[in-house]
């Protein structure tokens, strides 16, 4: 054989390989086109150039597939690295960062300027896709202070807050403009509408999703998803149910108990299903939407967990039967 006809023998067998791939995004195509996808951009994917610039490239792919993506952002490293060049402390209670009248005005400038504004352009550079939308436009979120508890003791957190109310106007006009809104997890004071609240990022994702009605929620973090058993690595939840996730939470670490409540909250709030993936991979958003593996651990439904294509933690901690009508990724 000559070797012209083996490099086309090899050609040819990654086209179809190619194809294949394409061929299998078909039924998430069907299912997702036309609805909205809530995806929360956090971890290392904010400080990773590459990484950055590949979630801008899965944020233009959903959008020319004829998804509706909404990106809501935090900042933490960002906002770290303005207060210590402003010369004000970071100070956290209880795992929530402490944000003094001084900070919350950093905060800000932060959110709704730098992060926000460098997402938007990233999605710009394949055209005028991306809107920003920072939280206190339109009252998009209102908050209401919050303290934390630690050992009995209840400690202040200053201009820190939970949402109470989300008007999705906003983000509705952006849409309907054709354009990616892309939120800062910021709101205002319900109290005082003229201030400001540092409110959590992973929860202001799941209360937009709640409000917009959307098909599913992403959550990107620096873990593969979530363990039943961690350290144990051979734990990884492909699925679990709403019931098994609330027996489940109180005993999570710290930093996957936000995240994980937000989907929890999510899915209770009429979300069809709410994945956490690992956002050190490179489009690990498309591999979540668009293929029938899927990505990370997704939290669905009671009543869908004896039709779901994987193994899924039930109530009972033991997978549902597995009849093969529904594939992972598909929410």
């Amino acid at each position: 054989m000559a070797v012209s006809d083996v490099v086309h023998s090899d050609e040819q067998e990654l086209a179809a390989v190619k194809a294949a791939t394409l061929i299998e995004s078909l039924p998430w195509l069907k299912r997702f086109s036309g609805t909205v996808v809530v995806v929360k951009f956090g971890g290392n994917a904010m400080v990773d150039d590459a990484l950055k610039r590949a979630f801008a490239e899965d944020m233009v792919y959903l959008r020319y597939a004829g998804l509706f993506p909404v990106v809501v952002h935090g900042g933490g490293p960002q906002i770290s690295a303005a207060l210590a060049a402003a010369g004000i402390p970071s100070e956290f209670r209880g795992g929530y960062r402490y944000t003094s009248t001084e900070a919350i005005s950093v905060v800000r400038d932060v959110l709704a300027g730098e992060v926000n504004r460098e997402i938007v352009d990233l999605i710009n550079e394949h055209g005028d896709l991306a809107r920003g939308v920072s939280g206190e436009d339109s009252t998009l979120f209102e908050g209401r202070r919050r303290g934390v508890v630690i050992d009995g003791q209840t400690f202040d957190l200053g201009h820190v807050g939970d949402i109470t109310e989300v008007d999705p106007r906003a983000v509705l006009d952006e849409i309907a403009a054709g354009r990616i809104p892309v939120v800062s997890s910021i709101a205002t004071n319900e109290a005082h509408p003229d201030s400001a609240l540092n409110v959590n990022a992973d929860a202001a994702a799941g209360a937009l999703a709640i409000a917009l009605g959307a098909t599913k929620l992403v959550m990107l973090t620096d873990v593969p998803g979530l363990y039943s058993d961690w350290p144990n690595r051979e734990s990884l939840v492909a699925a679990i149910t709403v019931s098994a996730l609330t027996d489940l939470l109180p005993s999570l670490e710290s930093g996957m108990i936000p995240k994980m409540t937000a989907c929890l909250e999510s899915v209770v709030g009429g979300v069809g299903g709410a994945t956490i993936i690992d956002g050190r991979i490179p489009h690990s958003i498309l591999l979540e939407v668009f293929t029938q593996r899927g990505s990370g651990t997704e939290v669905i439904p009671d009543d869908r967990a004896a039709s779901y294509g994987a193994p899924v933690v039930t109530s009972s901690n033991t997978p549902a039967v597995d009849d093969g009508t529904e594939k992972k990724g598909q929410s």
